[in-house]
């Protein structure tokens, strides 16, 4: 048996988490020399990839000496933070990365927390030494500040500090000596100072879900780590939810991880993190143990959405274009299937329309499901994301997010303006040598969907702005945040050059010449507040007369062009996201534009 040793690699978004983790990989024999190497190894799904951020934790595990050590990759984003909290649960140590420049962030906060209430000692990792304005010594004494602020105890205080390269695969316990051009510090620190998985493989067997997965041919994973006993391939095991029921099953597959891959093995014993194959109904938060002796351990909570969004069936005149999956059918289907990993959702029927309410922890986490069903073919449509008000002790309540801004000194007195307006409170500015001030906030979540593009003109693009979910506090009352009414085309056709030039002065639009457009969609932004019905397929009248000028070449600005959590942000409750494998379009939700009078007559 192996000596096993558990540990998360945690941070905050691009701090380097899984770039260390190639480092690790690279360095313990797990790539022949023939592989191809590719960066961000763990980063295998296609829109991780592109977005360069973990969205999945995933596990791997490699040799050093004799242990074998388990590693697991977890997301950065806030979004995401309830997967962090339960993977904390599985691990002996944390490698807390800390960007030597940035310093701490919000999600640095969430991560340390969960560990230290684990009563896990971090180990340190200031990543990215070889920047021009790294600040080490800074970072460190902001990273102990943020410890003893989080109560950490005496011990976990005497935390271990490495310096590195992640990018290179160098560590160092002085920051000023990285010549020894591997990681083998790192891994000797975890060895040294954690001990190896302790137990007895005679014990009753104990195993708590931590992470579900998907496979085709052999249904729903559960993923946890064994903290009694051993499990074998084909036993006989009892299950205890999370509300105390119990059941029994067949495991029929048990795999471990080796290097990258999942490996099957007949047998696990405690301190391993395995994957277990055989129950339709398994859940986070789960018991497995020995057929007979129930011992359950305590239930997980699993956070509550906070956002909600309506996925509707497309009803629009360009229907099934581009999509194979268009019906109330279809959708459903989808979304069980999501249910089946994605614990952090949830879904309800809508009563009046043809589709859904799907709930989720934010515009992140609804947007990358959304993006993955247009990749499969689906078409539908997608409104305005809610928050989740919620009574609590009487009152009514919403979430708040806290907000820390980046922003040069000139642009600073704008965004305290901007988000003010939105019901912010500023809890804090400082000012830096390099001319940035450094504000925090909290603000309601829903004051602050659709400012992202609001913030990135006002600070050209300069600004820097980091959101993470604080807690429900008191309604903040009405507010307006969108202050641009819509151009909306008023005919069925293609777009024309000519009718194009001529709404320029109109707005901003958001559809290039030669586009397919169908009454009530949104073919730009009004420069006032109110909705405008234009024609964008008029030509030009032809005639024999000509004149001096009249037929210059005409010159369009460039349009404006939304990425799907843009448009999220963007649209009005009155409007919905066109959402097909080819285009993002913007569309009223009532069409037809004396309907549209009648409805808003009627409110």
């Amino acid at each position: 048996m192996d000596k096993i040793i558990n540990v998360a690699v945690v941070a905050h978004v691009d701090a380097g988490k899984s770039t260390l983790v190639d480092a690790l990989l690279r360095q313990n024999g797990v790539f022949n020399e023939h592989d191809e190497l590719i960066d961000q190894v763990m980063d295998s799904d296609n829109i991780e990839r592109e977005r360069g951020i973990t969205i999945y934790s995933k596990n791997c595990a490699i040799k050093y000496k004799d242990y074998k050590i388990n590693i697991v990759d977890t997301p950065g984003h806030a979004d995401f933070s309830s997967e962090v909290e339960r993977i904390i649960r599985t691990v002996d140590t944390v490698i807390l990365i800390v960007d030597s420049a940035e310093g701490v962030m919000p999600q640095t906060r969430f991560v340390l927390s969960k560990a230290l209430e684990q009563n896990l000692k971090p180990i340190l990792f200031i990543n990215k030494i070889d920047k021009k304005d790294a600040r080490p010594v800074e970072v460190i004494d902001e990273v102990f500040d943020l410890f003893v602020e989080l109560n950490a105890t005496d011990e976990q205080l005497d935390f271990t500090t490495l310096y590195g390269i992640a990018r290179d695969g160098i560590a160092s316990l002085d920051k000023d000596d990285l010549s020894n051009n591997n990681i083998a510090p790192l891994l000797d620190t975890i060895i040294n100072q954690v001990k190896p998985y302790e137990g007895n493989e005679n014990d009753d067997l104990q195993l708590q879900v931590s992470t579900l997965a998907y496979d085709e041919y052999i249904g729903r994973l559960g993923i946890g780590r064994i903290t009694k006993g051993k499990i074998k391939s084909g036993e006989l095991v009892t299950l205890v939810d999370n509300s105390g029921k119990e059941s029994s099953f067949k495991v029929s597959k048990l795999f471990v991880n080796e290097g990258l891959n999942r490996v099957e093995k007949q047998e696990a014993y405690y301190g391993d993190i395995v994957t277990v194959a055989g129950c339709s109904t398994i859940s986070i938060g789960d018991t497995i143990c020995e057929h007979g002796k129930p011992n359950p351990l305590p239930p997980i909570h699993i956070e509550e959405p906070t956002l909600s969004m309506n996925f509707l069936v497309n009803n629009g005149p360009f229907v099934g274009r581009s999509g194979k999956f268009l019906t109330t059918r279809h959708i459903k289907e989808r979304l069980d299937k999501e249910l089946e990993t994605n614990v952090g959702l949830k879904v309800e029927e809508l009563p009046s329309s043809d589709g859904y309410k799907v709930s989720g922890r934010g515009e992140l986490h609804l947007s990358i499901l959304l993006e993955n069903m247009r990749r499969e073919g689906y078409e539908l449509c997608v409104s305005k994301p809610q928050v989740l008000i919620k009574e609590i002790d009487g009152k009514k309540m919403e979430p708040y997010e806290k907000v820390l801004i980046n922003v040069p000194s000139d642009y600073a007195s704008t965004v305290i303006s901007d988000i003010q307006e939105r019901k912010g409170i500023l809890m804090g500015m400082t000012t830096t040598e390099d001319g940035y001030n450094h504000l925090e906030f909290s603000a309601p979540t829903r004051g602050l969907i659709g400012y992202r593009s609001s913030f990135i003109t006002n600070t050209r693009g300069e600004g820097i702005m980091v959101r993470s979910f604080d807690e429900y506090k008191d309604y903040a009352g009405e507010m307006t945040t969108r202050k641009n009414g819509v151009l909306v085309s008023m005919e069925q056709g293609k777009t024309l050059g000519f009718s194009l030039f001529n709404l320029q002065e109109r707005g901003q639009l958001i559809v290039g010449p030669a586009t397919d457009v169908y009454v009530g969609m949104i073919v730009g932004i009004h420069n006032r507040d109110n909705d405008l019905d234009v024609n964008p397929c008029k030509n030009k009248q032809l005639t024999n007369t000509r004149a001096s000028g009249s037929d210059d070449a005409i010159a369009l600005v460039p349009y404006k062009t939304f990425s799907l959590e843009e448009a999220l942000e963007f649209i009005a409750d009155d409007e919905y996201v066109e959402v097909t494998p080819d285009d993002i379009r913007l569309r009223k939700a009532i069409l037809d534009p004396s309907e549209r009078i009648r409805a808003n007559r009627n409110k």
